[in-house]
């Protein structure tokens, strides 16, 4: 029969296990994510009006901002870089774009998502887009909590 130290120390395994598989894949998501819309800006930014969320004034810096914005912070999480900040920022990064295709769908959009092609190739978007980046919304919550609230969880987390 285990102790309860022994499953302690496995639930904290688990728990690291799980934090670097998240931060490990949200950070390529994104970096992945802001490759083809570093390259045609101009394309994103077509994408972006088409979701008329933004005044028009915005579009055009904000397609060319926020690439570059999904690159570093995609690289911070994967290098596990200036953690606390970089958390804040992808919950909000994911809360905005998971906002804006819940949006789109309630308006009844027939748009592209944008979300990782300029080009249309990913197709109109739909709910298994929004639960797509739904569960980015979670595993970036988790990397949250994991990191400001440990001990909410059980979890003496200390940076590997």
């Amino acid at each position: 029969m285990k102790t309860v130290r022994q499953r302690s120390k496995r639930s904290l395994l688990i728990f690291k296990m799980m934090y670097h598989l998240c931060r490990l894949v949200l950070g390529s998501v994104l970096i992945y994510a802001s490759i083809d819309k570093i390259v045609d800006p101009a394309a994103f930014g077509k994408i972006i009006f088409s979701y008329q969320l933004l005044p028009d004034q915005m579009i055009n810096i904000t397609a060319i901002v926020l690439p570059w914005l999904e690159l570093v912070v995609g690289i911070l999480l994967v290098f596990q870089l200036w953690m606390p900040g970089t958390i804040m920022l992808i919950n909000t990064l994911f809360m905005v774009f998971t906002g804006a295709i819940l949006s789109a769908l309630l308006r009844g959009l027939d748009i592209n998502c944008g979300c990782f092609s300029t080009s249309g190739g990913e197709g109109s978007i739909n709910m298994i887009t929004f639960f797509r980046d739904f569960s980015f919304i979670v595993m970036a919550f988790f990397l949250l909590i994991f990191t400001f609230f440990p001990q909410k969880i059980g979890m003496p987390f200390q940076k590997d």
